[in-house]
C-alpha cells in the first residue's frame, strides 16, 4: 500500500494522462505538497523503469505544437523553459526539417485565408505573425510569392 507521503503514485497518475518533463514533473509534485528529496528519488525511479523521458517528452510535444501551427523557434524556447536539455531538443525537430516550410504556409492561410497580400503592409503583418509563432525568416520566405 503506498504512503501518504510518497510521490509515486500521483507521478504515475500524472503521467498516465501525458508526457511531462522531469522538471515539469518535480514541480506538480512539489505543488501538491511532496518532499524535494523524495519527488527527486520517485522521478529517478520513473527514468529509471522508463515511464518517464524527457527526450521522448520532447518528441511528444514538437508533434503536438507543431501540428497545432507553431514553428521549430517557439518550439525549442518552450522545451527549454521546461526543462529539456538541448541536445534532447533537436532531434524531433531535425525530423521536421523539410516540413517547416508547408507548416509556415498552412498557419498564414489558416490565419489570413488563402489569398496572397497585396501590399507591403499586410504582408508585414502577416510576416510578424509567423515570427511570432516561432518560424524563421527562411521558413516563409517563399509563403508571400506562392512559390515551394
Amino acid at each position: 500500500m503506498p504512503q501518504p507521503d510518497d510521490p509515486y503514485p500521483r507521478a504515475i497518475a500524472l503521467l498516465a494522462q501525458r508526457e511531462h518533463s522531469a522538471r515539469e514533473l518535480e514541480r506538480k509534485l512539489r505543488d501538491k505538497g511532496f518532499d524535494g528529496a523524495r519527488v527527486a528519488g520517485c522521478i529517478a525511479r520513473l527514468q529509471q523503469e522508463r515511464l518517464q523521458s524527457d527526450a521522448r517528452y520532447a518528441e511528444s510535444y514538437v508533434h503536438m505544437r507543431s501540428g497545432k501551427g507553431y514553428g521549430p523557434l517557439r518550439i525549442r524556447a518552450e522545451l527549454a523553459e521546461r526543462g529539456v536539455a538541448d541536445e534532447l531538443i533537436e532531434p524531433p525537430l531535425a525530423e521536421m526539417d523539410g516540413q517547416w516550410h508547408a507548416l509556415a504556409e498552412e498557419a498564414r492561410r489558416k490565419r489570413f485565408g488563402s489569398r496572397l497580400p497585396r501590399d507591403f503592409q499586410e504582408r508585414a503583418r502577416q510576416a510578424r505573425f509567423l515570427q511570432y509563432r516561432g518560424f524563421a525568416t527562411e521558413h516563409f520566405r517563399n509563403v508571400f510569392s506562392g512559390d515551394e
